[in-house]
């Protein structure tokens, strides 16, 4: 995986020498479903907003986790079927004191994804039931169970937010977005990262 910093407009992206730990892609879902899917947006068929960081604060409907009122906020796009996405939720939680992530679930196809984001958008201690379902989904025990009354607005949400992430040209999560503290511009990086490289790459220092 690359990690590339973009500044405003999205047009240029330069390689960083950052190492990403993998990601989930559309075709890893359709080859665990063997179910087919939609195929990826291709960098001429997405959008290039001028503003996707302003795009994704505006669009995405996610939970927030971290320091609440701290003004450097990041955007995580995910699908809870992504063990990828556990491995960065992990990573990013000795730094829950520097900053406020936003975790915005999509769906890759997997039928557990959209009912357990949205389960997970509902839920009245959104980081302590993400704690818990990352566990179970590293374990291999496949996350927690979908909530019985979760509503048809949160599902669409789901939708939504997917249909977000191919106007960012992007077919991996997870997919951050955010603002490097220390340069105050606009980066984003596909796959997992350890919590260093995060922090590193966030403009933050380590606890």
């Amino acid at each position: 995986m690359k990690l590339t910093h973009l500044a405003l407009p999205l047009i240029a992206a330069l390689a960083l020498t950052t190492l990403t730990l993998g990601g989930c892609s559309r075709q890893d879902a359709a080859d665990k479903t063997a179910a087919q899917t939609a195929a990826p947006a291709t960098a001429d068929a997405a959008a290039t907003p001028s503003q996707p960081y302003e795009m994704v604060a505006a669009q995405g409907k996610g939970f927030s986790v971290g320091a609440m009122m701290s003004a450097n906020t990041v955007y995580v796009l995910f699908d809870p079927q992504c063990p990828h996405c556990g491995r960065l939720w992990q990573a990013s939680v000795p730094l829950h004191g520097k900053a406020r992530f936003v975790w915005i679930p999509i769906s890759f196809g997997n039928p557990k994804s959209a009912p357990q984001g949205a389960t997970l958008l509902a839920a009245a201690n959104p980081a302590e039931l993400m704690e818990a379902h990352e566990k179970s989904l590293l374990a291999g025990t496949g996350g927690i169970a979908a909530s019985a009354s979760v509503t048809a607005d949160l599902e669409q949400a789901i939708k939504q937010n997917t249909d977000l992430l191919n106007r960012l040209g992007g077919d991996s999560v997870p997919y951050v977005i955010a603002k490097n503290q220390r340069t105050g511009k606009v980066v984003t990086n596909v796959g997992a990262m350890e919590t260093p490289a995060l922090a590193e790459f966030l403009g933050i220092s380590q606890p």
